[in-house]
């Protein structure tokens, strides 16, 4: 069975900063690349961020860009999300997800991601 556990959420002002963290466990598998999506409530769950483990290219959403930096190591089967200049709309539940290769998705859409964790609440005050 595979894991992903989401840590380092929490209440901060705007303007703060927060990292998330997001650790793989249990059966090993091949992932090529880890992304963070998100979900605020009452609507759908957006893309924000992805690293590709080969290139170690990343990619962000427009809303994000600037502001939240993604990084890890996938021989240590860790993804982070460091996360500045927070905002009352980047409060959301968080969740990393893993690209294993199995779809032809875009990179920014859920489907293109097989494995995912229960996610982290990050909650932003004015």
């Amino acid at each position: 069975q595979v894991q992903l556990v989401e840590s380092g959420g929490g209440l901060v002002q705007a303007g703060d900063s927060l990292r998330l963290s997001c650790a793989r466990s249990g059966r090993t598998f091949t992932s090529y690349a880890m992304g963070w999506f998100r979900q605020a409530p009452g609507k759908d769950r957006e893309f924000v961020a992805r690293i590709q483990w080969s290139s170690g290219r990343t990619s962000y959403a427009d809303s994000v860009k600037g502001r939240f930096t993604i990084s890890g190591d996938n021989a240590r089967n860790t993804v982070f999300l460091q996360m500045n200049s927070l905002k009352p709309e980047d409060t959301a539940v968080y969740y990393c997800a893993a690209d294993v290769g199995y779809s032809g998705a875009y990179y920014y859409q859920e489907s293109r991601y097989y494995y995912w964790g229960q996610g982290t609440q990050v909650t932003v005050s004015s």
